[in-house]
């Protein structure tokens, strides 16, 4: 392991850095804290940390001076059972004058996936002089207990698939400040394309055929390598069908009694604290989320019904049977991973009357934002349905603004609870930055 280690390190120092899209999200680092950057597979991870590490080398830093591992690389299979100790042996052997006289940048992708990882990087920054940087596919590595093991020393951030702002800048698209009729034309064009292609790098661009194949590729990857073989198991195909089924009902309610008798159906003797599992594991891979009823009692939150959404909208059209999922629900999935970019408390709303609110978000100033989903205002009975839950919530809540999401329709309207705000997709995206 010692040589193939040495030419790993080696290797990567000589090849370009594939930097990509210049990603909207800005790591703060701080001396003695790792920087942890957290997603799902394949959401980008990777390139944003060549994008950081090409500005270290802009600023003058050495490429002998960064150190990268990729732990979803085969040739590391040896250091995942936690012999993290050779890798700083085997680059101080090939550097051994930098030990503690410069700093090193150390970067290593899914960390996740070598036990006992933090407590090699507690002590790394504790006794050498590095700045670090991790990547994981793991919402844990978020967790308090991550922040416990080491003592304190990590930031995390989240990264999701492309923004629709950052859409745009692959694309070109410049969509700062007030649009030109012609601006605006090209911004609702490019929605167009990223209402059928989604957020994931890798797909932006292709045809639909190969996004199609991708996106499958993605969803069994993420089930057997961050699921099934993680954590080993015991009933693989039942996870599939699980997950199959919370795909083809995006944007709906389910409840762990369903989809345990669900399974039951297909012969899967899996019992309700298995499925349980099941659906935080997919919620930890951050590929499938979770939303419960917003209530003051936690368990009256828990006991009622839940929604599930995916983390991309056009990875669930690419997945799902094509029979349960329709544009409603896909636009309603698509709102909510732009809230759930910035806000990771969402929730929906009953009113005392009995109407419903998609989303009940907290945003980082601690104030609520209420957000329904409605693809066309054009019926008059959708309109006053819409209308009516949004005003029920609005003064239950005491929010004086609300909004209503759809694809087209732009207006804004007075009530006695407030304001309401509707706006179509594209332009709600926008401004979520």
């Amino acid at each position: 392991m010692g040589l193939s280690l040495k030419s790993i390190i080696l290797d990567f120092q000589e090849v370009a850095l594939e930097t990509g899209v210049p990603r909207r999200l800005e790591i703060k680092t701080l001396p003695g804290k790792a920087a942890v950057c957290i997603g799902v597979r394949r959401g980008g991870k990777s390139t944003y940390l060549f994008q950081i590490m090409a500005k270290l080398l802009s600023e003058g830093v050495l490429r002998e001076n960064i150190l990268y591992l990729n732990f979803f690389d085969d040739r590391l299979h040896g250091l995942l059972g936690g012999d993290l100790g050779a890798i700083t042996e085997a680059y101080f052997s090939l550097h051994p004058e930098k030990k503690n006289r410069e700093m090193v940048y150390c970067f290593f992708d899914e960390i996740q996936m070598v036990s006992g990882w933090e407590a090699f990087i507690d002590r790394l920054m504790r006794t050498e002089k590095c700045r670090v940087f991790l990547t994981g596919s793991s919402s844990r590595m978020l967790s308090r207990e991550v922040a416990t093991q080491m003592r304190g020393r990590a930031l995390s951030w989240e990264l999701f698939p492309f923004s629709f702002p950052e859409f745009l800048d692959f694309k070109g698209v410049h969509a700062a400040g007030a649009l030109s009729t012609r601006a605006r034309l090209l911004v609702q064009k490019a929605f167009e394309e990223y209402w059928e292609t989604g957020g994931f790098p890798e797909v932006a661009g292709v045809d639909r055929r190969l996004r199609v194949k991708i996106h499958q590729e993605y969803f069994h990857a993420t089930l057997f390598r961050d699921l099934v073989e993680r954590h080993d198991v015991s009933h693989p195909r039942a996870v599939v069908d699980l997950a199959r089924r919370l795909i083809d009902n995006t944007a709906s309610l389910y409840t762990l009694n369903s989809l345990t008798g669900y399974l039951k159906s297909l012969g899967h003797k899996v019992p309700k604290a298995s499925v349980a599992e099941y659906l935080a594991w997919f919620e930890d891979a951050y590929f499938l989320f979770t939303v419960r009823l917003f209530d003051a009692s936690l368990a009256r939150s828990n006991a009622n019904p839940k929604k599930i959404y995916g983390v991309d909208h056009a990875l669930v059209t690419s997945v799902a049977s094509g029979v349960l999922v329709n544009a409603g629900h896909l636009l309603e999935n698509l709102v909510f991973v732009a809230l759930r970019r910035h806000a990771s408390e969402i929730h929906y709303y009953r009113t005392q009357g009995g109407l419903e609110v998609d989303f009940v978000a907290r945003t980082p100033d601690r104030t609520l934002e209420l957000v329904q989903v409605c693809e066309t205002m054009a019926d008059p009975k959708t309109r006053k349905r819409e209308v009516a839950a949004l005003c029920e919530a609005m003064a239950e809540l005491d929010v004086r603004r609300g909004t209503i999401v759809t694809r087209g329709d732009d207006e804004e309207i007075a009530t006695d609870a407030g304001v309401i705000e509707v706006v179509p997709a594209w332009r709600f995206l926008l401004s979520r930055g």
